[in-house]
């Protein structure tokens, strides 16, 4: 049974992170993205129902911001050396089975963090949001920059263990055993459910 506290579904947003084809593609096999996919789907309508909302959260790059990385980011200068990640290729889009429906916030970033890049801070604040559930891919990446980064703008953070997913299982395994619990409840899609109605 979960220790997490329950949610607020009037003061809670779902961050679905990278769901897109091209992210989804570094997972080891079809079966774990076919997985990962439904699971967050559940997500998505359960926190719907309950009241919350859902923010969605891509990446993908401009000739602008692939001119404007330095030489010196090590993550993101391939991506701009290489012209990688454009924002209107498909592959780059949000999967197709995560369709944002009006009244979601929907976001373009260019690091790894949801809130970096991005407005999403501001547009959340604004709907009174104080509490993430966060899913995304990978665990390594926009999960873990975003947890670091919300923790510190003091949001109440839950991690998806079932939702959020790593090329690397073994680093996957590792945050969210030992590093994310100490910025976030990690719970499952079940607990997700059962803490919405509680709340």
């Amino acid at each position: 049974m979960s220790t997490a506290p329950p949610l607020n579904p009037a003061h809670t947003a779902l961050l679905v992170m990278d769901y897109q084809p091209a992210i989804l593609a570094a997972l080891p096999e079809d079966g774990v993205r076919e997985v990962l996919l439904s699971r967050v789907e559940g997500a998505v309508a359960d926190v719907r129902a309950g009241g919350g909302t859902v923010a969605y959260v891509r990446v993908g790059f401009t000739e602008a911001d692939w001119d404007a990385i330095p030489a010196a980011n090590k993550s993101f200068a391939p991506v701009a050396r290489h012209r990688l990640m454009h924002h209107e290729d498909p592959a780059v889009a949000l999967h197709e089975r995560l369709t944002p429906e009006e009244g979601d916030i929907v976001v373009r970033k260019v690091r790894y963090g949801g809130l970096s890049t991005t407005d999403l801070d501001r547009r959340l604040r604004e709907r009174g949001i104080d509490t993430l559930v966060v899913s995304g891919i990978s665990t390594s990446g926009a999960v873990l920059s975003t947890v670091m980064d919300a923790a510190d703008r003091d949001y109440r953070l839950y991690v998806l263990s079932d939702g959020v997913a790593d090329p690397d299982t073994e680093v996957h395994h590792v945050l969210l055993r030992q590093v994310l619990p100490t910025r976030a409840h990690v719970i499952d899609t079940a607990e997700l459910r059962t803490l919405l109605r509680a709340g």
